[in-house]
């Protein structure tokens, strides 16, 4: 769901100036649920990264630290939005982060590429890039993508990845199609006619193009009963992984106690995410944040956050027959469900 990259982060400086400013909205998150610690966890910090543009779909990790809930675990936290120019897995592979937001097709490409690191939790149940086509379209299945005119904005990415996935689904590649690359241009794409349908995403672009007062449908492109693509997910170094295992759990309790607020207090998680997001100035920003993350809902995980082994296996498999994987993948070597709260340690491969 990254959106192209517009201004980097509030450092954790900035945002402790401006913490007078919210100490009756985080009274208010302690009455609410939350119960923000009183001193910061002690320790080495592990820096998370959350890709470029401040964004409501990070708010598990906001309400996390905006509340405390890193704090009480025992943690010491830094959220960071990487650089205009920085790669992905870059700050991860020089050390800077130690732990990144990314879709799991984004890790399987990039550890045999020589990143080391491990999906640690999965955060989205629901694959989120999904087609787009305006509501009296004719296109209701995956089989009616022949010879239509396809947005995306380029071929790379989960949005491209979940076309793939679409049309191999009708027995189809690219060719069958009229594939244009839009850039993130969707919505004038679509309503203008420009293209018969987008990749876009459930939570985001479908919203916003709604919004705007375009009626519009989406269709799965991965099918949420046997899906071949994982979605967001959270990865770690492979050295955080080896020396400080305990942490990370710490983390993912952290978030999934957050996930937990979100489901029961959506405004209220739009208010303290607006500390980290510096566009939310206005009723109708955070109204349009609102939406999304309300949109984001039903696609977030429930419980335990794991990774599923059928489908990271599913999507090796998918991914090598497009050609995505540069080298030999294996799938069992890209996650571990050992350091998710609540499980079972066992000994890495």
């Amino acid at each position: 769901m990254n959106q192209h990259p517009k201004r980097r982060f509030f450092t954790r400086a900035l945002r402790t100036i401006a913490a007078t400013t919210v100490a009756a909205l985080a009274l208010a998150g302690c009455q609410s649920g939350g119960n923000p610690g009183g001193t910061e966890a002690a320790g080495e910090p592990i820096t998370v990264g959350l890709t470029y543009t401040p964004n409501i779909q990070f708010a598990p990790f906001y309400v996390a630290e905006e509340l405390g809930y890193f704090d009480e675990a025992g943690v010491n936290v830094e959220l960071r939005h990487h650089g205009e120019s920085e790669e992905l897995f870059g700050a991860i592979k020089n050390g800077t982060e130690q732990m990144v937001y990314a879709s799991g097709d984004e890790i399987a490409q990039a550890v045999p590429g020589g990143v080391e690191m491990r999906s640690v939790a999965t955060l989205y149940a629901k694959y989120p890039a999904v087609l787009i086509v305006p509501e009296d379209s004719d296109i209701k299945t995956a089989e009616d993508l022949r010879d239509k005119k396809i947005g995306v904005p380029g071929a790379y990415g989960q949005t491209y990845f979940a076309l793939l996935a679409m049309l191999a689904r009708a027995n189809m590649d690219v060719e069958n199609i009229h594939l244009e690359e839009i850039g993130y241009t969707q919505q004038a794409a679509l309503t203008t006619g420009k293209v018969d349908a987008v990749m876009g995403f459930a939570n985001n672009d479908a919203v916003q193009i709604e919004a705007s007062g375009f009626p519009v449908r989406t269709i799965d492109a991965v099918l949420p009963e046997s899906p071949v693509l994982v979605g967001p997910a959270v990865a770690a170094s492979d050295s955080l992984i080896d020396e400080r295992g305990e942490d990370i759990t710490r983390v993912l309790e952290a978030v999934s106690r957050a996930l937990d607020y979100i489901r029961e207090n959506p405004e209220e998680a739009v208010k303290l995410s607006a500390e980290y997001i510096p566009t939310l100035t206005s009723p109708e920003q955070r109204d349009a944040a609102l939406a999304t993350l309300e949109a984001s809902l039903p696609l977030m995980a429930d419980g335990d956050l794991q990774n599923v082994p059928e489908h990271w296996t599913a999507m090796v498999e998918f991914m090598k027959t497009r050609e995505l994987l540069p080298g030999r993948v294996q799938a069992e070597l890209l996650y571990t469900n050992d350091l998710l709260p609540g499980a079972t340690p066992k000994a890495r491969n």
